[in-house]
């Protein structure tokens, strides 16, 4: 019986990550809702503790070439490792999420800085940009956390 449930639950499991032959291509925010807003949620106000906020941070990591190439690498190759945001300590993994498209992930980013804009506003993201993080080479979830506290200790990503 919990082997016919593991078998079902991966079954929809697959279903969901690939997605359904057929279907028309998703939008950012359908792709965010659909791979984003369990952890972050919705609105991207995260869980304090748990999951970072995304309103608000990723518009303003976005101002900067280093914090954009930085946001594309968390989704190409998820991030591993203690975080601090919002002045709190988050211990966790974010999977990556390289199987998605190019214009796929420049879409999420997009509507993920869209949730609260920045004093200073962002340039949309796109597939030519993402793809060209993407060339640069694969990267560890704790290669990809390395980068954000080097950004960090510059001021170009918020505590």
């Amino acid at each position: 019986m919990i082997q016919g449930i593991k078998r079902v639950t991966l079954s929809l499991l697959a279903v969901w990550a690939i997605g359904l032959p057929g279907t028309a291509p998703a939008t950012g925010p359908q792709t965010f809702a659909n791979r984003c807003s369990m952890c972050h949620q919705p609105s991207g106000a995260g869980l304090p503790g748990q999951f970072p906020r995304l309103n608000g941070r990723v518009a303003q990591i976005a101002t900067s070439p280093e914090g954009r190439r930085y946001l594309a690498m968390v989704l190409l190759y998820g991030i591993y490792g203690p975080i601090t945001v919002d002045d709190r300590k988050i211990t966790g993994l974010m999977p990556g999420m390289g199987t998605m498209s190019d214009q796929d992930i420049a879409d999420v980013l997009n509507h993920a800085v869209s949730l609260k804009k920045a004093a200073k506003p962002a340039a949309p993201f796109t597939a030519a940009e993402v793809a060209k993080v993407r060339a640069g080479g694969k990267q560890t979830a704790a290669q990809v956390a390395a980068e954000r506290g080097r950004l960090a200790g510059k001021g170009l990503i918020p505590s």
